[in-house]
C-alpha cells in the first residue's frame, strides 16, 4: 500500500511516533503524483522542493523532541485560488496565471504547516470557481479516479480527485454554491463546508464575497475535524470571518448519536433524485435512527436568489477583465458573468431581502432538529463532456443545475458535511446540515457513519 493510500490521521501517527519519517512519507507522494496525475489532472503545480524542504524540518523538530503538530507530515495541496508564495494565484483561469507570484501564503496554508502539514502543490478548478462540472479549458478536465471517463465535480474537482486517487490523503477546495460539496459526491470523499465566517479566506482569490467558504476534503471524518480545528481562528484580512474563540471538534466526534436529532429533507430534494441519490439518502437516514420528515421552506426561490447574488457579485467582480479581455475567459463563464452583471439592481435587493426571510426559517427548522439530511447531488458523476442533466424528466444544461440542491444550503451559510456513500460502480455523496456554529453535530455524524460503514471513501480501481 502506497503511504498516501493511509489517512491524515494514520501519517501523522507514524511520522510523530518514529514509525515513518516526513521525509518518507513526502517522497511517496511526490512519486505518486508523477506516476498518476498525468492520467487524473489533479494538479496544476507541484511544489516538491518546498515539501522535501519541510519535511526535513519536521523530521529535525521529532529527532530534537519539538512539538511537532497533530498533522505532522501529512501531504496536503490545494485548489489553485489559495495563494501559494512563488506562485501566481491562477484561480483556475488564463488571465490570473500572468499575475505576479504571491509572496505570502494562504493563511490556511500557514496554520496547516504550522501544525504539521506540507504543502506538495496547487490544484486543478474550474475557471474562477463558477464551475460545477471540473472541467478546465485552459488546463484540461481533472478526472474522476473511479472513471476516468467522467467528471470530478466542481469547481474543487482537483481537490476532490487528488484525495480521491490517493494523491494526498487531505486537500482544501473552495464552496460558493456547492464546490466542495459537489466534488465529494462524485469522486466519493469527506468534505466539510463550515460556516459562513469560520475559516479566514485570506490569501485566497474571490468568487461571491457573500457566499465564498474554504474547507477540507478527505478520506474520513476525522481528517477533516483535523484539518478543521487546525484552520480555526479569526483572522482581521477577511473582513467576514467572525471574532469567536476556537471550538475544537476532534475530542466530540466519539459522542456519536447521543441526543442527536435527525430530519430528512423531503419534498423538493425529493424532485430529480436518481435511484442512486434516494437509496444512498434512505442508506443514511436509516443509519442514523430514528428521524423526521421536514419540508423546508421556499427551497426553489432560495436557488434562484442564491444564483442571481453569485451571477451578480460575480460579474461585478470580474467587469474590467470582461471588458479588456473577453477572449480569454472560458465562454460558458464568460458568457454568465456578463449575464449577472447586467442584472437590475432591485432583483439584487430583492434576493437579499428573500435571504434573511429564508435564513430566519431555516433556523426556526433547528428549534426541533440537530441535523437535516438532503442528497447532495442528483445524480452520480456525468460523462465528461455531456452538457444536459434530465430532473423530473426536463433536460436541464448541466453546468448549472448539479448543484441544485447545494446552493440553497450555502446560500445561507450553513455548516455541511458531504458524506460518500460507496454504491456500485459509482458513489454518491449526502449532505449533513446543521445549524451555524454547529461542526461538532456535522462531524460527529459523519463520524457516526464512518464507523458503521455507511459512509466510506471507496478505493479507486488500481492502474
Amino acid at each position: 500500500m502506497a503511504i498516501t493510500q493511509l489517512t491524515a490521521t494514520e501519517i501523522a501517527g507514524a511520522v510523530a511516533s518514529g514509525r515513518l519519517s516526513a521525509s518518507t512519507v513526502i517522497a511517496d507522494a511526490l512519486a505518486r503524483i508523477g506516476e498518476r496525475n498525468p492520467a487524473l489532472n489533479a494538479f496544476t503545480d507541484v511544489t516538491a522542493e518546498r515539501a522535501i524542504s519541510r519535511a526535513e524540518t519536521v523530521d529535525a523538530a521529532i529527532a530534537s523532541k519539538k512539538p511537532v503538530g497533530p498533522l505532522a507530515g501529512v501531504p496536503f495541496a490545494v485548489k489553485n485560488l489559495f495563494d501559494i508564495q512563488g506562485l501566481p494565484t491562477r484561480a483556475g483561469s488564463k488571465i490570473n496565471r500572468e499575475l505576479a507570484p504571491a509572496t505570502r501564503d494562504a493563511v490556511l496554508i500557514e496554520r496547516l504547516e504550522a501544525a504539521g502539514a506540507i504543502l506538495v502543490g496547487a490544484l486543478n478548478m474550474g475557471e474562477y470557481a463558477y464551475d460545477f462540472t471540473g472541467e478546465n479549458v485552459h488546463d484540461g478536465p481533472s478526472r474522476n479516479p473511479h472513471d476516468l471517463t467522467r467528471m470530478t465535480g466542481g469547481s474543487s474537482g482537483g481537490s476532490g480527485g487528488a484525495v480521491a486517487g490517493d494523491l494526498v490523503p487531505l486537500s482544501l477546495g473552495s464552496d460558493t454554491n456547492g464546490s466542495i460539496r459537489v466534488p465529494a459526491s462524485f469522486c466519493g470523499v469527506f468534505g466539510l463546508k463550515p460556516t459562513y465566517g469560520r475559516l479566514p479566506r485570506t490569501g485566497s482569490f474571490p468568487f461571491v464575497f457573500s457566499l465564498d467558504h474554504l474547507g477540507p476534503l478527505a478520506r474520513s471524518p476525522r481528517d477533516l475535524a483535523l484539518c478543521y480545528d487546525a484552520m480555526q481562528g479569526f483572522d482581521a484580512g477577511d473582513g467576514a470571518c467572525v471574532e469567536r474563540p476556537a471550538e475544537p471538534v476532534t475530542q466530540q466526534l466519539s459522542k456519536g448519536l447521543s441526543g442527536l436529532r435527525v430530519g430528512v429533507a423531503g419534498g423538493y430534494f425529493r424532485k430529480g433524485l436518481s435511484s442512486e441519490g434516494a437509496e444512498a439518502v434512505a442508506r443514511v437516514a436509516k443509519a442514523l435512527g430514528p428521524h423526521r420528515e421536514l419540508e423546508l421552506p421556499e427551497v426553489a426561490r432560495a436557488r434562484a436568489a442564491a444564483y442571481v447574488i453569485s451571477t451578480t457579485e460575480g460579474g461585478s467582480l470580474h467587469l474590467d477583465r470582461l471588458r479588456k479581455r473577453p477572449q480569454d475567459f472560458d465562454p460558458a463563464t464568460r458568457d454568465r458573468l456578463i449575464a449577472g452583471a447586467m442584472v437590475p439592481a432591485p432583483l439584487v435587493d430583492k434576493a437579499q431581502k428573500f435571504r434573511r426571510w429564508y435564513r430566519a426559517r431555516m433556523l426556526e427548522l433547528f428549534q426541533s432538529v440537530d441535523a437535516i439530511i438532503a442528497p447532495a447531488t442528483p445524480c452520480v458523476a456525468p460523462k465528461l463532456g455531456e452538457q444536459t442533466l434530465t430532473l423530473d424528466g426536463v433536460a436541464m444544461p448541466l453546468r448549472a443545475n448539479v448543484g441544485v440542491y447545494t446552493q440553497p444550503i450555502s446560500f445561507i451559510g450553513l455548516p455541511v458535511v458531504a458524506v460518500p456513500v460507496p454504491l456500485s460502480p459509482l458513489p454518491i455523496g449526502v449532505q449533513i446540515i446543521a445549524a451555524p456554529w454547529r461542526e461538532d453535530v456535522v462531524l460527529r455524524l459523519a463520524q457516526h457513519l464512518a464507523e458503521t460503514g455507511i459512509a466510506a471513501a471507496p478505493r479507486p480501481p488500481s492502474r
